[in-house]
């Protein structure tokens, strides 16, 4: 391996943390982080765990991260080339992306009518989920921890005991009467 050139396991993750970052952007984790683009202000769906969220079993995208990953960097130097973009020979295409370029390259992987469309939506699901939900970690770690998308959300906090309890209603008011045949359960009778 040459000397400023990642591994194929270290480009396979800068690459997938691009892409997720073009999809939810965030800040940069330190000033030489290559992957993340420092368009927005905050956490974003890097630092809300996306590469974590796809790695597990339950997506089903696991196996195949790999070839997603080589795949989208095909791609990024086909889209160089095509706009006579010089790009860092020791970073991943994608990565070597300036960010409105990769915008634009995801822009047309997932457009309608592309043959590859339901993969980059796919993997563009999962970084947004990533985000709002923190799918990959239990609720109450994730907002312990600070996760970034539940935080912008304004996530409620659960009580002491880990319990979500909501003494008001949610919109401000009470929507209906119980059912008279409503048992102590909230089942109906």
């Amino acid at each position: 391996m040459q000397p400023g050139i990642p591994d194929e396991e270290q480009a396979r993750t800068m690459t997938l943390e691009a892409f997720a970052d073009t999809i939810v952007p965030g800040e940069k984790r330190s000033p030489d982080d290559e992957a993340i683009a420092g368009a927005a202000v905050g956490g974003g769906a890097v630092a809300a765990g996306a590469v974590e969220l796809l790695e597990t079993p339950a997506t089903g995208l696991a196996p195949a991260l790999g070839n997603f990953a080589r795949s989208l960097n095909e791609h990024a130097r086909a889209y160089a080339s095509q706009h006579g973009l010089d790009l860092t020979p020791s970073l991943p295409p994608f990565v070597a992306l300036p960010f409105p370029h990769r915008t634009a390259l995801v822009g047309t992987l997932t457009a309608p009518g592309h043959p590859e469309r339901e993969a980059w939506v796919s993997v563009a699901l999962f970084s947004n989920m990533a985000f709002d939900t923190a799918a990959h970690m239990h609720t109450v770690d994730a907002i312990a921890a600070g996760h970034p998308g539940l935080a912008a959300m304004g996530f409620a906090r659960p009580g002491t005991d880990g319990l979500w309890r909501f003494p008001d209603y949610s919109y401000g008011r009470k929507l209906a009467s119980l059912h008279p045949g409503t048992t102590s359960t909230g089942s109906p009778a």
